[in-house]
């Protein structure tokens, strides 16, 4: 055997991949990197925000301060500021000089509010993880372990190859061969793709996953009606008029009607809200951006893998209407693209095959390794 055959075929024997394991596909991401940022954002500010405004609140202790009359005692001036604090009512006047009251409740329970959206923020996940996510794992699974035995069997065919043209004592006869070969389809791995065609014509994962980022924006929306809802009203109402005439103070002379009061807190609540808001202001054409992804199909990935034997997704123009499970699968397998061995090989060869002279002769990885062995890419002309 000349040293060139030998060179060839430690070359191929090397371009193997090793057999997967299940250690290696097991830490699969069933969430894009996006989803991965929204999920951070969405959920973990309002809940820093929560921490922050909890914090203040015991660092600082009392959140009101009332100007009580001089002629009151500290434990009644305590008492008024508690009273207040526990009414947030604030008593006044309207045009006409009719009295009316407006309830502050709303700066009251603004942290907890932030608790509760934060549980909605989470609900779309939630929902991802357990009606998708197990299915998505199952497919992911499946289909990278496919397409890196697929990858090892056309090398096993090139090697193949090599040797029966070695043996061949009839050129001519041998690609004659290997063109009917190719003609009648016998280089393909069907169960890859049908399983592809399948997953094309199923829409489950789609509909999840719109249904989340669905949820997503509608919650986002509402968190900030919600936000402009409490700036309108209860905008610039850090002072109001409290009354502590009530119970067995309402007959005693000495308690003035009316007692203006401050909130401490109302700085804290604004620079909540509008950093809050402005963030989920921000973060809507995100979550457009990643349920448009599913408009359009990420071909570049199976683009790469047509060079295996009869692998013609794109060209016999199977990928119709992208909102579909496969094109849902690209995008995670574009995501878990570290675990796709195969694709670095690929996407080598064909850089390799994008520099080659006779680029027109070269369709599939078999013909460009049959080249690399010494062999010609097509049939010898005389």
């Amino acid at each position: 055997m000349s040293l060139s055959h030998t060179a060839a075929e430690f070359m191929l024997s090397d371009a193997l991949l090793p057999e997967p394991g299940g250690a290696r596909t097991r830490r699969l991401r069933l969430e894009l990197p996006s989803d991965r940022l929204l999920k951070f954002v969405t959920v973990g500010l309002p809940l820093c925000l929560v921490s922050l405004a909890f914090a203040r609140e015991f660092s600082a202790g009392s959140q009101i301060s009332c100007f009580s009359p001089t002629n009151f005692t500290g434990k009644q001036a305590a008492y008024v500021d508690a009273a207040c604090w526990d009414s947030l009512l604030h008593h006044g006047f309207d045009a006409e000089g009719h009295p009316l009251t407006k309830s502050l409740w709303v700066l009251k329970v603004f942290p907890y509010s932030l608790l509760v959206v934060a549980v909605l923020m989470y609900l779309p996940y939630l929902l991802w993880r357990y009606a998708a996510a197990p299915a998505l794992h199952c497919d992911l699974l499946f289909i990278i372990d496919e397409l890196d035995k697929s990858y090892n069997r056309s090398v096993r065919l090139v090697q193949h190859m090599r040797k029966v043209q070695q043996a061949s004592t009839e050129p001519d006869s041998f690609w004659e061969e290997y063109e009917r070969a190719r003609r009648e389809r016998y280089f393909e791995f069907p169960l890859l793709e049908r399983y592809l065609a399948c997953k094309q014509r199923a829409h489950a994962l789609a509909f999840i996953y719109l249904l989340r980022n669905l949820l997503l924006l509608l919650f986002l929306a509402a968190t900030c009606l919600y936000l402009v809802f409490l700036h309108l009203s209860v905008f610039f109402q850090d002072e109001f008029s409290c009354s502590i005439r009530t119970g067995l103070l309402q007959a005693e002379p000495h308690v003035p009607p009316l007692i203006p009061c401050k909130l401490l807190f109302y700085s804290t609540f604004q620079l909540t809200s509008l950093s809050l808001g402005s963030v989920y202001v921000l973060l809507i054409p995100v979550v457009l951006y990643g349920a448009l992804q599913l408009c359009q199909w990420d071909k570049g990935l199976l683009s790469v893998y047509e060079m295996l034997p009869a692998f013609d997704l794109l060209s016999r123009k199977m990928l119709t209407c992208p909102v579909n499970d496969l094109n849902v699968i690209l995008l995670f397998l574009r995501a878990n693209i570290s675990h796709l061995t195969s694709f670095s090989r690929l996407n080598a060869v064909s850089a390799l095959k994008e520099a080659t002279p006779n680029r027109e002769d070269i369709d599939t990885v078999v013909d460009f390794m049959t080249l690399l062995a010494g062999l010609e890419a097509t049939k010898p002309k005389h």
